[in-house]
């Protein structure tokens, strides 16, 4: 298999394409900024957060709350607080896919290899904290235009350019490139248990490849796996092993992206940072786009 971006930032590289958002990159997205209207891209992290069945959902849990000092709790001087604890699987609901997430071949990108995971110490290499804070342009193809793509619906070559046709933008080196395919959406209001995690729109390698060839820092979407379910026969998340494996370009997963659409905005200042958390595979975020 292709290893494109081996080596292209060092053979101790673990940051991988979102090292083509520099300076530059920074500078130009800033200049993108008109309203200064803020558009948050991030589903509402909850219990009933659409999540695969072999995920856990979340649990959230009070530690200290109103119902502590109803029931005698002191407070001194008339202070009061509360505070709570969160868990929760890091492949929830808008997160981003750390270039330890998937591999073949036993090997990750930029050759490191697939032993350096382990549960007693986390990912010793490309953990989502050596993923950098990102700043740069965003650009929206919008593909659900007509409404969402029906399920099974791959996006490919043709099907990106005619939408950055429309968009009147075309990907740039160290872009954030965000595709609206309506499967979120089509999901709203629909419990956990009636929800498909196994047929989606979504790109496939061709797709893929296009924006690699770009020089794109990083690809989202808004649905469950950036990529078409079912896959073509005889593979398995080719587009992860494609992307994350070969390009080391991060997927942003599960983003919500109508509002975004429905402002008419097209290429905007793209914000999005993950969790330092150390060893992780993955982030829950909130990435945001500033018009």
């Amino acid at each position: 298999m292709a290893r494109e971006a081996w080596g292209r930032w060092g053979e101790q590289d673990e940051a991988g394409a979102p090292n083509l958002a520099g300076a530059a990159q920074v500078r130009r997205a800033a200049g993108l900024v008109r309203s200064g209207r803020v558009v948050p891209l991030a589903q509402p992290l909850h219990a009933a957060t659409p999540i695969p069945h072999h995920r856990a959902p979340m649990m959230h849990f009070m530690g200290r709350d109103g119902g502590d000092y109803a029931a005698g709790a002191k407070r001194p001087g008339g202070f009061q607080f509360a505070e709570d604890t969160v868990v929760l699987p890091l492949h929830l609901g808008t997160h981003v896919d750390a270039l330890c997430h998937a591999w073949c071949d036993d090997l990750l990108y930029n050759g490191f290899p697939g032993n350096t995971l382990r549960s007693t110490t986390g990912a010793q290499r490309l953990g989502v904290e050596k993923l950098p804070p990102l700043v740069t342009r965003g650009i929206l193809l919008d593909l659900a235009v007509d409404g969402p793509l029906p399920d099974g619906t791959p996006v490919g070559r043709t099907a990106l350019q005619e939408a950055a046709a429309r968009a009147g933008v075309m990907p740039e080196e160290g872009d954030a490139v965000l595709l609206r395919t309506g499967w979120l959406e089509a999901q709203d209001g629909k419990p956990n248990r009636l929800i498909s995690f196994d047929t989606e729109p979504g790109l496939d390698v061709e797709g893929a490849l296009w924006l690699a060839e770009h020089g794109i820092a990083l690809v989202g979407a808004d649905n469950f796996a950036i990529e078409v379910l079912p896959f073509p026969a005889g593979q398995v998340f080719p587009v992860h092993q494609r992307l994350l494996r070969d390009h080391g370009i991060p997927l942003l997963e599960g983003m919500r992206l109508k509002a975004l659409a429905e402002a008419g905005a097209t290429a905007f200042l793209f914000m999005a940072a993950a969790l330092p958390l150390t060893g992780a595979t993955g982030s829950p975020l909130t990435p945001v786009a500033v018009l």
